[in-house]
């Protein structure tokens, strides 16, 4: 009989650093840059990412760094990954707070960090970064291939 995998036996607050930080399936999703809509309050994901961001190993550049160069960039920790509703339905910090299992497709399942690009999740190939889009053309880069709800 085999022993449960950490995420299926604890809560996302009972992790180790080591174990949160492997919950990160390397999507980027995060990092696409969104916009709110001023009247719905509803959350649009661009085809623009960080400037941090490298987009082949959809990993940070400066990750130990990144709240301070980018102030924006959202702090995601166990107490407030179920209250990020602009979350990918695919994110696993997401997924594991709402009690669903881990994709077939996510790294800790698959045993490879190729899955998730291979299955189409990440944004590998799909984006460019916020610095090459003229601010006035933000609007314009509104995708709607992220699933949130």
């Amino acid at each position: 009989m085999t022993t449960p995998a950490f995420w299926e036996t604890k809560s996302l607050s009972e992790m180790t650093k080591e174990e949160w930080e492997s919950l990160c399936d390397g999507c980027a999703r995060c990092c696409m840059i969104k916009l709110e809509d001023e009247d719905t309050a509803k959350v649009h994901y661009t085809a623009m990412v960080c400037a941090l961001l490298d987009q082949d190993t959809c990993r940070c550049t400066r990750y130990p760094q990144r709240h301070k160069l980018v102030p924006d960039c959202v702090v995601l920790t166990p107490e407030r990954a179920g209250t990020f509703a602009w979350l990918p339905t695919t994110c696993a910090y997401r997924t594991l707070a709402e009690g669903r299992p881990l994709a077939w497709w996510h790294p800790l399942k698959s045993g490879s960090t190729d899955t998730v690009h291979e299955a189409g999740i990440s944004v590998r190939g799909r984006v460019v970064s916020v610095d090459d889009v003229h601010e006035d053309d933000h609007q314009d880069m509104i995708i709607s291939w992220v699933e949130q709800e």
